[in-house]
This record gives structure tokens, C-alpha cells and sequence, in this order.
């Protein structure tokens, strides 16, 4: 099975969120949706944090690459 896409996933979340505020729902079927809400809003979370991380990573990555080139250049004479 596919893994799920976290636009799909937020989407899906917006429509039940929707329904759910229309109020034209019955109970079951409110019950029903906000237990998928709830799984999606998790998943989105889930995401969102994985996102974050890897952004944090290459943003370090960065930093690191950048004094470890200036460190090299100064050592070369490139910079004063």
C-alpha cells in the first residue's frame, strides 16, 4: 500500500472538520469522523515534526559547511 501524502492527509482533515462543524452528522457518524480527525491529525503531526527535523539537519549541515569552508580558505590565505 501506498504511504499516504501529507497534503492528501491534511485535506481529508479539513473536510471532516467541516462536516463536523455543519452539525448535519448524527451522532455515529460524528463519532466516526472525529476518530478519523484525531488519526489524521496525528499523522499530519507526525509529519510535520519529521519535516522540522530534517530542516533542522540541513540547516546544521550548513552552518558546519560554511565555517568549515571559511576555516579552509583562512588556512589557504583566501581570507584575513
Amino acid at each position: 500500500m501506498a504511504e499516504q501524502k501529507y497534503e492528501d492527509a491534511f485535506q481529508k482533515l479539513e473536510s471532516i472538520v467541516k462536516k463536523l462543524e455543519d452539525g448535519n452528522l448524527s451522532l455515529e457518524e460524528s463519532l466516526k469522523a472525529f476518530e478519523e480527525g484525531v488519526r489524521l491529525s496525528r499523522f499530519c503531526s507526525k509529519k510535520l515534526d519529521e519535516a522540522e527535523k530534517k530542516v533542522e539537519i540541513l540547516l546544521k549541515k550548513k552552518r558546519w559547511t560554511s565555517r568549515s569552508q571559511g576555516i579552509l580558505l583562512r588556512g589557504r590565505g583566501g581570507l584575513s
